[in-house]
């Protein structure tokens, strides 16, 4: 996921207020939080007031989380937190499998032992999370992980449509997802990487295929979720 990983280029300067990253990565953990519900409406002013910022600032973030598929911006309304249907969740899970399945094929073939070494720290920085409950923290460093085999595959095109697709996952889970079974991750991703430092594309391709499964059986679609649509409160 990719907002807690832009932070890292944050150079907001003192006393005038948030830079449309840190506006994103705020308004991104509330959503991950469970803070803010699918549907709550983003207006421009009070976010501003919120984050001390003027409304071109503010409009600079939700367009960003637009792209990354997490706001919806509706002409003559204005932004709303997206709210994913059953079927669009299907169809997200549905492009992973296809996707994850040719990017770990292709990586076992070809996979260094110093991206080996890479993806087995990303996986011991999301047990850290998982053993303190930072779910967020779990969220954003499964997404890396999955972005990550994309990237070691050497293709733009790969790359490109991971990173849109976990993004979009990336708030069905954050939304749906039951935060009691947080502690999949780990063991089921160093599974994966067990495979392909191994050379073994039909288990990576196994272990990838009842992992996205796990993840999709554990989503809870419903209408009815807790959050806030109080902007202040959920932001404060």
């Amino acid at each position: 996921m990719v907002w807690r990983a832009k932070v890292d280029q944050i150079t907001a300067e003192r006393g005038k207020g948030a830079n449309a990253a840190e506006i994103g990565e705020r308004i991104w953990l509330a959503i991950a939080e469970g803070r803010l519900r699918p549907g709550t409406r983003l207006k421009e002013e009070e976010l501003a007031e919120i984050f001390a910022v003027n409304r071109a600032r503010v409009r600079q973030a939700l367009a960003d989380l637009s792209r990354e598929g997490l706001v919806t911006i509706v002409p003559n309304r204005g932004a709303f937190v997206a709210a994913p249907s059953v079927e669009e969740a299907a169809d997200v899970f549905y492009a992973r499998h296809a996707i994850e399945r040719r990017v770990v094929e292709r990586l076992a073939a070809a996979i260094t032992p110093a991206a080996v070494a890479e993806l087995r720290e990303l996986i011991a920085e999301e047990r850290r999370a998982s053993a303190d409950s930072n779910i967020p923290d779990v969220i954003r460093l499964s997404g890396r992980f999955h972005i990550r085999l994309a990237e070691l595959v050497g293709t733009d095109f790969l790359a490109t449509i991971m990173r849109d697709l976990v993004a979009r996952s990336s708030l069905i889970t954050a939304v749906y997802r039951d935060t009691a079974h947080f502690n999949c991750g780990p063991d089921e991703h160093g599974a994966i990487v067990d495979c392909l430092a191994r050379g073994d594309g039909a288990g990576a391709v196994e272990a990838m295929g009842g992992h996205l499964a796990h993840l999709e059986s554990e989503l809870h679609l419903s209408p009815a979720r807790i959050g806030s649509a109080d902007l202040r409160s959920a932001l404060g």
